[in-house]
């Protein structure tokens, strides 16, 4: 019977693991031993290079410049969706005035959840495109608004400036995320007992009080699974980059996985940009380790 069991379960599990392998593990394992060629992505034969690609990483100017753009992304990203998040989804929770029901969220909740979560549906490609036409310099909503309201001045050619063009870039990838996070933290709070709240309120907490230390100690752990994920997110931020500024103007909204595709598909250097994803691979588990490590805390039990 138990051999009977074993069987049934392996018929089911061998073969998705077995995609699994094909298609994921191995080109992971193929990319560690590309890197270590010359290969041009065409030619059916190559030479290996040992660590002369990654030699060259440290001296490439364009990795650079676009590890700098990530590491702006990696603080930021995480730091001010995380915080609108927490604003909304505590509003949403607990931010309505209290009555006779006691502690409860702003009046039209379950509207605000919709239209935050809105971003979620959307692909990041029709994003991409969306806000593309936003920013546009004369037919875009946003100059449109400025010179409707009187201040021509403020107009500016967004993406077509390359001190503003990765800072709208990164208000894109706030804006496409905070949804989720507002979700996900407003799913949390539910099982936070609003009689904690409610004993806030009559202690004389004030709003910001009571969401810097009752909510976030309680939703802490949430908190910092969200926090890897956007670090994780920050590292790569590829397709949004790719489909609004194209890295541009002058590669100042460029970032790693931008630089990557560009390697391989515009310079053919294939060995080259498999040197770029085996280095961004342990940067990505190291980033994940860290912040797993820094917003480590003791769980706190209701």
């Amino acid at each position: 019977m138990r051999h009977g069991r074993r069987l049934f379960v392996l018929t089911f599990l061998v073969p998705p693991l077995a995609l699994y392998a094909v298609f994921v593990i191995s080109p992971y394992l193929q990319a560690f031993q590309i890197s270590l060629t010359d290969w041009r992505g065409l030619s059916p034969t190559y030479e290996y290079v040992g660590p002369e690609n990654f030699g060259r990483l440290l001296q490439d100017h364009y990795v650079w410049n676009a590890l700098k753009n990530n590491a702006i992304i990696l603080v930021a990203l995480p730091i001010l969706t995380i915080v609108l998040a927490l604003f909304f989804a505590s509003m949403l929770s607990v931010g309505g005035r209290s009555g006779k029901a006691g502690v409860r969220g702003v009046r039209g909740a379950a509207f605000y959840r919709i239209v935050y979560f809105f971003p979620q549906v959307l692909s990041v490609a029709i994003i991409g495109v969306l806000w593309k036409e936003v920013y546009a310099p004369r037919s875009g909503i946003l100059n449109g608004f400025l010179r409707a309201v009187g201040l021509d001045s403020l107009a500016r050619p967004w993406l077509g400036d390359p001190d503003l063009a990765f800072w709208c870039v990164l208000a894109v990838m706030v804006w496409s995320n905070v949804g989720f996070y507002v979700v996900l933290f407003n799913a949390a709070m539910q099982s936070i007992p609003k009689e904690i709240y409610e004993a806030a309120m009559l202690d004389g907490a004030e709003r910001g009080e009571t969401l810097r230390k009752i909510t976030v100690p309680l939703l802490w752990d949430t908190i910092q699974v969200a926090w890897v994920y956007l670090a994780i997110l920050a590292i790569d931020g590829f397709a949004l980059v790719q489909i609004v500024t194209l890295g541009g103007p002058g590669n100042s909204s460029d970032v790693i996985g931008l630089r990557l595709y560009d390697t391989a598909l515009g310079e053919f250097k294939f060995g080259y940009a498999s040197a770029i994803g085996v280095a961004m691979f342990f940067l990505t588990l190291s980033i994940a380790f860290v912040a797993l490590r820094l917003t480590r805390r003791d769980r706190i039990e209701l």
